[in-house]
């Protein structure tokens, strides 16, 4: 594993525009074109293996939980874990998730967290860097079946013949990215959609509507749940028959508690890293999270544990990045419905990854 220069295409800017990659520049350099990583076939396939051992994981753990029904452990309110636990016994599936990784191509992958309800730069790692990979012919290959297995997944996740509306906050360019993409792949596996923005889902009849409307049956929505959870509309979720994608169980995965849990579950393991929510359980350096942050948001590194808890707050083993001249890199191993889909490398000056952070192609050899 190694990040390499090459030659920028000289209208790099005008083909990802062409995709709809309209974010390129936002806030500085997002997508990077004058650099790729580069893998041995055995690091990907270790990569591969690593993201779906944890994904077995996280299924183990969600199970646990709504075995014993032991929700206080992740902080979930009763109307969460309500709606937790009869999607998970409804066996409600999947579309997809991104774990991020510490790996710098020796040892084991490690489990930094998992994006397991709302993952974004889905866009960037199924389409915008494998046509960077087809125009520069920079690698062998790149592990990237995303978008495949995105189309293939549909008809599992659906009933036939299902209309299927996406929302999200949609003024925010990268979601509507994601929201669209997402919608497109769906129309491919042939289903009627529409997208519109989560503010404009109404309630009427007992049904949530479209601004015609029209009850939402099944709905795409790119919008956290405990967003969801707090908004004044969220008193019909228990009762409306909206079908929600990613399902409410996703709550148990997209919440950094689950880390302190698995560490519990599987001690040792060799993807995941020491976690509790008691700093002094944690020898050497460690990272502090919040339960419920996204994109770097809260997080802060420590040498040694502090002396008191902040509340809400998980403790993680602090595990050394990939680290190059560029910064230091998180590597985004994507999985749809249960199979392990592809990779997405982002990277950053500081050790933080952010919302800012750029996005980086790889390939391998």
């Amino acid at each position: 594993m190694r990040r390499e220069r090459c030659a920028p295409r000289p209208d790099w800017r005008a083909r990802v525009e062409a995709l709809g990659f309209d974010f390129h520049s936002l806030d500085g350099a997002y997508w990077v074109d004058d650099a790729c990583y580069r893998f041995r076939e055995d690091q990907i396939d270790r990569i591969e293996a690593a993201t779906g051992e944890l994904h077995q994981l996280c299924l183990q753990a969600v199970a646990h939980v709504v075995e014993r029904g032991d929700y206080a452990v992740l902080g979930l309110s009763a109307r969460a874990a309500e709606l937790a636990e009869r999607s998970w016994r409804a066996k409600e599936p999947a579309l997809y998730g991104r774990f991020d990784l510490a790996y710098d191509g020796y040892g084991e992958p490690k489990l930094l967290e998992y994006n397991a309800d709302t993952p974004t730069s889905l866009f960037e790692a199924a389409v915008v860097q494998w046509y960077w990979l087809e125009d520069t012919a920079a690698g062998a290959d790149q592990f990237n079946l995303i978008h495949e297995r995105l189309v293939e997944r549909w008809s599992q996740v659906l009933p036939a013949g299902a209309q299927v509306h996406f929302a999200g906050c949609l003024e925010a360019p990268e979601d509507r990215a994601t929201v669209e993409y997402l919608r497109e792949t769906c129309a491919q596996a042939g289903y009627a959609t529409q997208s519109l923005d989560i503010a404009e889902i109404g309630w009427l009849d007992s049904n949530y509507v479209d601004l015609d409307d029209r009850p939402i049956a099944q709905l795409f929505k790119l919008y956290p749940w405990e967003w969801l959870l707090d908004e004044p509309f969220a008193e019909h979720l228990p009762a409306a028959p909206t079908r929600w994608i990613e399902p409410a169980w996703k709550q148990l995965l997209s919440n950094k508690a689950l880390l302190p849990l698995l560490w519990r579950m599987f001690p040792g393991h060799p993807n995941l890293l020491p976690a509790s929510h008691d700093p002094a359980a944690i020898d050497g350096p460690l990272v502090a999270k919040p339960r419920l942050g996204r994109e770097g948001e809260g997080v802060a590194l420590f040498e040694r544990a502090p002396l008191m808890a902040a509340p809400d707050t998980v403790y993680q083993a602090y595990s050394p990045l990939y680290q190059s001249a560029a910064g230091h890199a998180v590597l985004g191993a994507w999985v749809v419905g249960d199979v392990a889909a592809g990779l997405g490398v982002r990277e950053d000056g500081d050790r933080i990854t952010r919302n800012s952070s750029r996005f980086v192609p790889h390939c391998f050899d």
